[in-house]
């Protein structure tokens, strides 16, 4: 019980760490608008919403947010401002609770699914490759027998990365090399799986972000050429974004799930910005769980998103 619960410290603590920019960025800006206020009144919601969105929360999940701290306010007639960081933590926690996760939320459970297929989507720069590389590293540690496909053909540099994943992890990695045909990788790669009796199966894809109808047609070839080994592969579809581009992310977000049908999503680089709200509005307007954080560069730092201690940290003072 000790050791879980040293890990369980651990996360935490690298949790409290990942999001010290943007908490400290909120909570600074919070308390300055504060400043002179003995309750929380429409002229300190008023800034308040405007601290949101500049917090990349987004204009939608901010105003539900103000919505819901007018109601309480008036509700309870007087609030302090003393209590302001917990009204803030129950409402963003009740938000992020009407986003109900159907995927796995740890690295043992596959809904038993074997081979669990993963395909992984998202632009260039978001650190894909490197998130793909700590799932594996993740599902080694749980015991899990573990598959990647490189099938981002169009970047030398993707593929090599994944191919270095492969050796730290001890994890074979299935590859034609540099502009061979995606679907063709993600075919072989599932059907060496299934020979292998692999437990996860993690493909990577090509990270151009170019107009709507070749990214569907592509992802959509990649779906179904694995489906021929597989039929319901794959069982998760994962968007990769970086949480420090802010608004930029949301735009990818509307291009990716347009595109194919994303259930999972990943926010990385938490660590290295104060733009850490971005991962409430995603998962709000989106409706897709966030299913992992990256709090770090460590292979270490890829943690599964739990909501309830991510608003916690967040809003502690």
């Amino acid at each position: 019980m000790g050791i879980f619960s040293f890990f369980s410290k651990d996360k935490k603590e690298r949790l409290d760490q990942g999001l010290e920019k943007t908490k400290t960025s909120l909570l600074d800006k919070i308390s300055k608008a504060l400043v002179g206020k003995s309750s929380v009144d429409d002229s300190f919601l008023d800034e308040l919403e405007e601290i949101l969105v500049g917090s990349d929360v987004g204009i939608e999940t901010t105003l539900k947010i103000i919505d819901r701290l007018q109601k309480r306010v008036a509700a309870d007639k007087y609030v302090g401002t003393s209590e302001l960081n917990n009204l803030l933590r129950e409402e963003v926690s009740k938000l992020m609770d009407e986003n109900k996760s159907q995927i796995p939320t740890d690295f043992t459970d596959l809904k038993g699914v074997k081979p669990y297929v993963v395909m992984v989507v998202g632009v260039n720069g978001v650190g894909k490759t490197t998130t793909i590389g700590k799932m594996a590293n993740q599902y080694k540690k749980a015991g899990k027998k573990v598959v990647l496909g490189a099938g981002d053909t169009f970047r030398a540099a993707a593929v090599e990365q994944l191919k270095i994943w492969g050796s730290r992890n001890d994890v074979p990695v299935i590859s034609h090399g540099m502009n061979t045909d995606p679907a063709s990788v993600a075919f072989d790669t599932v059907q060496k799986a299934v020979e292998m009796d692999a437990d996860v199966v993690i493909i990577d894809t090509a990270g151009r972000l170019h107009n709507k109808i070749g990214l569907m047609n592509e992802l959509t070839k990649i779906k179904r050429v694995m489906q021929k080994v597989i039929v319901d592969a794959p069982h998760e579809i994962l968007l990769v974004l970086d949480a420090s581009t802010g608004q930029n992310a949301f735009e990818q977000a509307k291009h990716f799930t347009a595109a194919t049908e994303v259930n999972a999503l990943a926010l990385t680089k938490l660590d290295g910005t104060a733009k850490g709200g971005v991962v409430i509005g995603v998962a709000d307007q989106f409706k897709i769980p966030v299913k992992y954080i990256g709090v770090g560069e460590g292979i270490d730092d890829l943690q599964l998103f739990d909501k309830h201690e991510f608003v916690d940290s967040l809003f502690k003072s």
